[in-house]
């Protein structure tokens, strides 16, 4: 690593990409057309987690966790864009969310072990979703949709793994 980047730096990056002169593909991404980017990324991050787990090389969890953090900013500038929300309230809702959900460490709630905080978690969880019972009735359509993007990752990986195949039979080992 040649250089050190602050997370301000990365999310100009992304705004540089995005901009007028910016990269066109960039440009034309949009929250619904980055949705099998996320898919595959997250996929990515589990397999570099079993890499890890077995091996102790962690290159390319840090890797894939980066292409994660790129979806996440990518989706929040869009966001910004649009006028919906930013970065900002990205950051403040999950930090807010993980202070209410921890009040063992942020609060006076004494717990014995991690089965307690796991049933306060589920507790507050529920109470905070509240009203908003229609975001758990699109998840059964979402994993739908993440398991025929992944389809499609397999099918290229596939594809790949064929083709370096062919050419591993073309090429000859030379040392």
């Amino acid at each position: 690593m040649s250089e050190t980047y602050t997370f301000e730096e990365f999310k100009g990056i992304i705004e540089r990409l995005r901009a007028e002169d910016g990269c066109p593909w960039d440009r034309e991404q949009t929250h619904a057309s980055l949705k099998p980017c996320m898919s595959e990324e997250a996929a990515e991050v589990i397999s570099a987690v079993n890499i890890y787990d077995r091996t102790g090389n962690s290159e390319n969890l840090a890797e894939e966790l980066g292409d994660v953090l790129l979806q996440v900013v990518m989706h929040a500038v869009i966001a910004e864009e649009e006028g919906i929300f930013t970065m900002d309230d990205v950051i403040t809702g999950v930090s807010e969310k993980m202070i209410r959900r921890h009040p063992h460490v942020f609060g006076k709630v004494q717990v014995s072990d991690s089965g307690e905080v796991l049933k306060n978690w589920d507790e507050i969880k529920k109470k905070e979703k509240t009203g908003k019972e229609w975001v758990d009735r699109e998840l059964p359509d979402a994993v739908s949709e993440v398991k025929r993007h992944l389809d499609r990752v397999l099918e290229k990986h596939e594809e790949k793994v064929r083709a370096n195949a062919a050419n591993a039979v073309k090429t000859p080992n030379i040392p």
